[in-house]
């Protein structure tokens, strides 16, 4: 099966910039794309400094869909937008006073992400912070969700003047530039070797699955083995288990066993709120997989209804209005609405939907003025 390679070189034009990301695609281009994969063939998909984070989200969504192995190469900095000070990836528009509306939401790649098997999901990262992000990631680790494997570092902010150089990104490039892609804890390894330099120089540096295994350490020094005072990287991710639900969710939609998935995710869900409760991060994402199943098996009514609840579980559990979660499960209730085709259950689940939009408006202007403007045509219709 062929794999799915997305390449995404991101950063801020004009004095914002912290580092030069889009001089690692020509050096990435030039590596075959079976090796980037690490599959016979591959589908590759380049973003070159991109200008707005909805068309980032559509690259990104069509990637996660894809059947096959998925390797997401990305260079960028990172922001904390100043009402939730979530990260954020920056764009080629963003600046400080932006970030909540030109950047990338991180938590729009980890819920991208997450429906997929960690044993055929990669991240390979190569990401610089300003200041205030450097602090904020030390004391929370970026989470990429733990279906995904995630390689590379955040680096702190540059001393020097101008933009810093994505050296990982590169090394990691040249190194399968050979035609050889070794498994990714090793690569990453051999990548972290070749920009090592003698003292104190610090990266955040991820190894493992879903970035919670980063840890601030010196950059190794060759030769190799390590120094004492550097331990090696975490090893990677296990491959998913036989009896891992992800996996064999994501096998029965690739194979459009539509109701065998759902009752697979049904039983984990129901599993979860037993346990510990509706509003409980566990049964909240068996809920997401649940909703995204029904957009995989072509249901965009049961889609949207169930991104409803979602959005309805979390606002009254007290989260914000502007937790990305939220806005994240309202913006997919209003996609998969505009979906149906079916008048009825359109009008039928438009008031809700236009209720919500009221208290979570989301990022995009004119988001509920186009609710209540398609429910009117319907309830002429």
């Amino acid at each position: 099966m062929p794999g799915t390679v997305l390449l995404l070189a991101a950063s801020p034009l004009g004095r914002g910039r912290l580092v030069d990301a889009a001089a690692v695609l020509p050096v990435l281009a030039a590596v075959a794309p079976a090796v980037l994969s690490g599959t016979d063939t591959a589908n590759v998909v380049e973003l070159a400094d991109p200008l707005e984070p909805q068309a980032v989200l559509t690259r990104l969504r069509a990637a996660a869909a894809a059947p096959g192995p998925l390797t997401v190469y990305l260079t960028g900095q990172l922001h904390l937008d100043r009402r939730q000070r979530q990260p954020h990836l920056g764009l080629a528009r963003t600046t400080p006073a932006t970030v909540r509306y030109t950047a990338l939401p991180w938590a729009w790649i980890r819920e991208e992400l997450r429906l997929r098997s960690a044993a055929d999901t990669a991240l390979v990262v190569d990401l610089h912070a300003d200041a205030e992000t450097w602090r904020h990631l030390a004391e929370r680790p970026l989470d990429s969700g733990r279906t995904t494997s995630v390689h590379g570092r955040i680096a702190p902010p540059a001393r020097g003047r101008g933009p810093a150089e994505p050296a990982y990104m590169k090394a990691v490039a040249t190194l399968l530039r050979s035609g050889h892609r070794p498994p990714l804890a090793e690569l990453h390894e051999h990548a972290l070797a070749r920009i090592a330099e003698p003292g104190p120089v610090r990266d955040l540096v991820l190894a493992g699955p879903g970035g919670f295994a980063q840890r601030t350490a010196p950059l190794p020094v060759v030769p190799r083995p390590y120094t004492p005072d550097a331990p090696p990287a975490a090893p990677p991710a296990p491959p998913a288990a036989p009896g891992d639900p992800h996996a064999a969710i994501s096998e029965a939609v690739r194979a459009g066993r539509h109701a065998e998935a759902d009752a697979l995710a049904a039983r984990q869900e129901e599993a979860a709120v037993r346990a510990f409760g509706p509003a409980a991060g566990e049964a909240l994402h068996w809920a997401e997989v649940r909703a995204d199943l029904a957009m995989f098996a072509g249901d965009a009514a049961r889609s949207c209804r169930a991104w409803l609840v979602v959005a309805g579980v979390r606002l009254a559990a007290g989260q914000t209005p502007d937790t990305p979660a939220v806005e994240a499960a309202v913006d997919r209730a209003h996609h998969q609405w505009g979906s149906i085709t079916d008048p009825a259950r359109a009008r039928e689940l438009g008031p809700a939907l236009a209720e919500l939009r009221l208290r979570v408006p989301g990022r995009r202007r004119g988001a509920l003025e186009n609710v209540q403007r398609h429910l009117r045509q319907l309830q002429a219709g």
